[in-house]
């Protein structure tokens, strides 16, 4: 039978579903290397295994030595981005000439990671995304970047944050401007995550946040009206395995921030898919389909869908390497049941 192995945090409960779906499923326990130890030169999985790489996030002394030598982080700050991009790749890599059979390939993991490769990915294969300025590395350049396009409201990105971490939903009007975040400007005028959005208007905080934010690299696109119901907006995580949408849901916010971990609500699929109605609602799962096809090698998928108001459109938002954990849906059952019957061999082929 099938040797599995998991590279991620033992105590993180995505390790713990996929350990636990697949002893359901009749598999021996993955083996679990721990992120701490790889990245300190610790074993890798070898020849034979079957791999798993999870999320290095939500540890804090995992991100610091993803970092390396690269800027100290206090808890909660949205501080080296890059470096700990460049730390991934450096330890993917490492994982890969282990030998095992990685299930999201290393240069997939690296291309869902980087917004700005993610979606040239993505629009060069004709799939639909909101369009992009070009690239940016500071308020000024974002503000003269923004003019130029004739464009007045935009989400500015970190090019490798994830979980709404130091993304801006930004709105000009004439003289005036807003920014709303999670972003929390410290006394000490660092940046940290906080789980309430909050608004700022005024021009100088929002600056700064910019400002910090772009050494690390930006992705800028243009404001994507939502669809919504009532007075909440939503969009859809939707997880594709082996090349097939397998579970949806749906995130309502009354900001433009619809991450549940923010605060914010779960909606009704079957209320939203009447709403679309199921011409819409099939194309849209068309296209989740379509950006699977462009990273055929991986399992697994986490796309994030919009619906335009008015339900005639849709856009991917983003693409997530690390997103099929969905709180009270068995997708790491499915995950292993496309490795039991095929089926992921066939996508990948």
């Amino acid at each position: 039978m099938m040797r599995l192995a998991v590279v991620g945090n033992p105590a993180n409960r995505r390790v713990k579903l996929f350990t636990a779906a697949a002893g359901r499923a009749g598999f021996k326990e993955p083996d679990v290397y721990a992120w701490r130890d790889v990245l300190t030169g610790g074993p890798v999985p070898g020849p034979g295994a079957t791999v798993r790489i999870d999320s290095p996030g939500e540890d804090a002394e995992v991100e610091r030595l993803l970092r390396g030598a690269g800027e100290t982080a206090l808890p909660g700050e949205i501080v080296g981005g890059a470096d700990a991009y460049d730390g991934l790749e450096k330890i993917l890599d490492r994982i890969a000439a282990g030998g095992g059979r990685l299930l999201n390939p290393p240069a997939d993991v690296l291309v869902m990671n980087d917004k700005r490769r993610c979606h040239a990915r993505l629009a060069d294969a004709g799939i639909p995304v909101p369009a992009a300025l070009p690239p940016v590395g500071d308020y000024a350049g974002l503000r003269a970047a923004m003019r130029a396009a004739g464009w007045q409201r935009v989400f500015v990105k970190p090019a490798h944050g994830s979980s709404a971490s130091g993304v801006l939903a930004l709105a000009v009007a004439r003289s005036r401007i807003m920014a709303m975040t999670s972003v929390e400007i410290g006394d000490d005028g660092r940046l940290y995550n906080n789980l309430r959005v909050r608004r700022y208007e005024g021009e100088r905080q929002i600056a700064e946040i910019v400002d910090r934010l772009g050494p690390d690299g930006l992705h800028v696109e243009r404001w994507f009206p939502k669809a919504g119901l009532g007075d909440r907006a939503l969009d859809l995580r939707v997880v594709v395995i082996a090349g097939e949408p397998r579970h949806v849901v749906v995130r309502t916010s009354r900001t433009p921030l619809t991450n549940l971990h923010l605060g914010n609500a779960r909606g009704d699929v079957a209320t939203v898919r009447a709403a679309a109605g199921e011409k819409a609602w099939e194309a849209a799962m068309r296209t989740c389909s379509d950006v699977a096809r462009c990273f055929p090698r991986s399992l697994h998928v986490g796309v994030d869908l919009m619906f335009r108001a008015g339900w005639r459109a849709h856009a991917v938002a983003e693409v997530n390497a690390f997103g099929d954990l969905l709180t009270g849906i068995d997708t790491y059952g499915d995950e292993i049941a496309a490795l039991a019957d095929g089926r992921y061999d066939a996508c990948a082929r």
